[in-house]
């Protein structure tokens, strides 16, 4: 490819990239928390009182702005408030939001089922397919489909 068809295909993904919100494509951005105490706060500072103090380390969280070193959130019982960025991390979890889920040992449904994940479990992702996700929970590793999870399945 010529250097100039290199330059103007860069052009077109970055103008994609930054503007993929606007063209209607939704980019879902989710980290996790970092450690089993984490506060959430009315706005981006440590002089805004606290609305709730999360117990559960690696709960996915969905930014939904930022401003400076602090970051919007929402977690999967639709809670909002700010976290500063000390107390995030990139860890790709997510939250079992559908009942009577199965974890399998292949990512088919006609595999042998390994487990059955309640409502609310919390689960590390290994990587994720199409229509499945590789996860592990407590001692259970795993796949499930990606419908019953909500959190970083991408």
């Amino acid at each position: 490819m010529k250097k100039d068809n290199k330059f103007f295909l860069s052009l077109i993904i970055y103008f994609f990239l930054s503007n993929s919100q606007s063209l209607g494509i939704e980019v879902t951005n989710f980290l996790s928390l970092k450690t089993s105490e984490v506060n959430l706060r009315q706005g981006p500072s440590f002089e805004y009182p606290i609305i709730l103090t999360y117990k559960k380390k690696y709960l996915p969280i969905l930014i939904l702005d930022k401003s400076e070193t602090w970051k919007k959130v929402k977690d999967h019982e639709n809670n909002t408030g700010w976290i500063h960025i000390s107390q995030l991390s990139k860890k790709k979890t997510a939250i079992n939001i559908k009942k009577n889920s199965i974890l399998y040992k292949k990512p088919t449904f006609y595999s042998k089922p390994i487990a059955q994940l309640e409502i609310g479990r919390l689960v590390i992702i290994k990587k994720c397919k199409i229509e499945w996700c590789k996860i592990s929970s407590g001692n259970f590793k795993g796949w499930v489909d990606k419908n019953s999870l909500w959190g970083e399945i991408n």
